[in-house]
């Protein structure tokens, strides 16, 4: 079992490397075409097998691959911090109008925020594998933010981790704060990146 698990969680990092080539190919012919990039830093990862076990005993999902693979869209992830909010538009339009990609799920937390000031915008996406054994369709998480955005997250995650999820309410309504402050800030430095550069054009909505 062990071992069927280490290669169900095989495709998935075959997943993320897809989605990973996909994403240099933009930033560097972004680079080129534009002589910009929008895309200021990409982390990733896949679930070990420990979490992945755990994950699915919490949620009550039947250990099956084809019941996790339903049931737990987060294995393999992929976070795109960008520079401004308008680029985390612009690279989820091109990412996700490429022709092998299918979108799952989209969730806007840019334009709706969670109630504790979160933001970002989350993208369930599928990619095909070519193996020795066939075509696998593989989904990946990708969440576009801003540095900003991300610098709060990364915050919010040690509070909640010191506390343990019992953060103090005053501690909550500062981290609010602290969103709208960086929601600010991202607004400013854009229109002063527009001012610099002119406006670029108008993103898809979702």
């Amino acid at each position: 079992m062990r071992d069927e698990l280490q290669r169900f969680l095989l495709e998935y990092q075959f997943g993320l490397r897809e989605v990973e080539t996909k994403l240099v190919i933009l930033r560097d012919e972004f680079q080129l075409t534009h002589d910009y990039n929008p895309i200021e830093h990409v982390s990733s990862r896949v679930k070990t097998a420990d979490s992945l076990v755990d994950k699915i005993a919490r949620k009550g999902i039947e250990p099956t691959f084809d019941a996790i693979r339903t049931g737990v869209t987060d294995i393999a992830g992929i976070r795109v911090t960008t520079s401004f909010t308008r680029d985390a538009y612009r690279l989820f339009d091109l990412l996700t109008g490429q022709d092998d990609i299918s979108v799952r799920l989209v969730k806007d937390y840019i334009s709706d925020p969670k109630p504790n000031g979160y933001k970002s915008l989350h993208a369930i996406v599928e990619v095909p594998v070519f193996l020795s054994t066939g075509r696998v369709e593989v989904p990946v998480e990708v969440q576009f933010r801003t540095i900003a955005m991300d610098f709060w997250a990364s915050l919010e995650h040690k509070i909640y981790y010191k506390y343990d999820g019992a953060v103090p309410d005053g501690l909550l309504a500062e981290l609010k704060d602290a969103a709208d402050s960086a929601a600010l800030l991202d607004a400013r430095m854009e229109r002063l990146h527009e001012q610099l550069h002119g406006p670029n054009h108008v993103v898809h909505a979702i």
